[in-house]
């Protein structure tokens, strides 16, 4: 099996969800022109990465964090529904990083469209990275799983996730064919880059997957604007882009984006993945289990959990007048499947 995919390095419209939907849904239909049947878009591309919280004060994020929320994607919404639509014209895997708003809490998200536009996982950074605890909520592992799609099983992680191994491993042992990974791009200084091959060549080693890694890049004008919004040196927003395609032998294939705006487009051919795993299968014949395994939790979490007992489902609730808190005509309403109603 050959698939064609697109590691993207694209700028966001700093400030508006809108603006950076409409450019990745362009972006799809344009690679969709040129026969990609899988994308990967940078982390949090939408609307923007909040560079804000890496160099200004706590108590001077308010206003950042409020507009952030504001332009921020609710899943589902009329915006997954066009990038959706979008995957669906083109038949087209997507996955992408959005800022997802629930109530008035944002998540770094990741979401990952079938060809046929459904959308088949929305998972949340399960662990924000040191400033980035003041901005995201915390995800859980109910995300941590590969998903079939139309071009074979796809893992995704965002960013320093990758520096959790048992996260990887949790991938791994699901049998990820294709790993969808994504940074932000502008940001972490002259390592950054460096550090983000190193970690996604490794992952194709252990893995013996294809890696797909985006990275958002950053114009003049927008590093400039960046750099009067929070008052840092232009030279902060100026480094760490890398997006490549890696294959299961960890070798970069074709040439990396490192500058601009622009996309790695590669065949790969599944037939490496057994070719590595006859060598290295980390969850075969090159694991241990009896000596050691994971222990993953995937049940989701949720901040209410109600339980009803058997009495209380069957207990009749009585009709007051709401002014007074008095019975009205001594009228008792019994819940569906009691017994019949008595006045």
């Amino acid at each position: 099996m050959t698939v064609k995919v697109a590691a993207v390095q694209i700028s966001p419209v700093l400030y508006s969800r809108a603006g950076t939907v409409e450019r990745v849904v362009n972006k799809i239909h344009e690679l969709g022109e040129r026969g990609v049947e899988f994308a990967v878009f940078p982390e949090t591309v939408i609307p923007y990465y909040p560079y804000f919280g890496f160099v200004k004060a706590p108590y001077t994020i308010h206003e950042d964090q409020l507009l952030l929320l504001d332009e921020s994607v609710a899943v589902p919404s009329a915006d997954t529904d066009a990038i959706g639509e979008a995957a669906r014209q083109n038949s087209m895997v997507v996955s992408i990083g959005v800022n997802e708003r629930d109530g008035g809490t944002i998540y770094n998200t990741q979401l990952l469209f079938d060809a046929d536009g459904t959308l088949v996982q929305r998972r949340r950074k399960i662990t924000p990275t040191y400033h980035e605890k003041m901005i995201w909520g915390q995800g859980d592992a109910s995300g941590l799983r590969a998903v079939d799609t139309a071009v074979g099983r796809i893992g995704q992680l965002a960013c320093w996730e990758h520096y959790q191994p048992l996260a990887r491993y949790a991938l791994i042992a699901d049998g990820e064919q294709i790993h969808a990974a994504m940074f932000p791009g502008g940001l972490g200084g002259e390592n950054f880059a460096p550090q983000m091959e190193v970690a996604i060549r490794q992952h194709a080693l252990e893995s013996a997957s294809f890696v797909v890694n985006a990275t958002a890049w950053l114009d003049e004008e927008q590093k400039a604007r960046l750099a009067a919004d929070t008052g840092a040196p232009v030279a902060l927003f100026s480094q760490g882009f890398f997006t490549a395609v890696v294959d299961p032998e960890g070798r970069i294939v074709g040439e990396p984006v490192t500058h601009g705006e622009g996309e790695v487009i590669a065949d790969i051919d599944f037939t490496m993945i057994d070719r590595r795993k006859r060598m290295a299968d980390t969850i075969g014949h090159y694991a241990r289990p009896e000596l050691l395994s994971l222990h993953i939790d995937r049940t989701p979490t949720a901040p209410l959990h109600e339980r009803v007992t058997r009495t209380q489902a069957q207990a009749p609730r009585v009709e007051t007048d709401p002014s007074t808190d008095t019975p009205v005509n001594r009228r008792v309403v019994r819940l569906p499947g009691d017994a019949a109603v008595k006045s």
